[in-house]
């Protein structure tokens, strides 16, 4: 998807000095924004509404030939 930002004119020539591509990093940036916030999403979820020990593991049996 294309799409179009604004960058500080100072920041976009000192990547393009750098030999930076402003493209990759936009894209790299945005994936790392990505997951960070699903990891917080998850965690304000698990927060919420965390995991409970259910007792029918507790007497669960494997079923192995062994």
């Amino acid at each position: 998807m294309r799409t179009t930002f604004t960058l500080d004119e100072g920041l976009a020539r000192s990547a393009r000095a750098l030999g930076i591509n402003i493209s990759e990093a936009a894209r790299t940036g945005v994936a790392n924004a990505v997951r960070s916030a699903m990891v917080q999403r998850d965690r304000h979820a698990y927060e919420r509404q965390p995991e409970q020990p259910d007792p029918f593991w507790d007497e669960a049996e494997a079923w192995t030939e062994q």
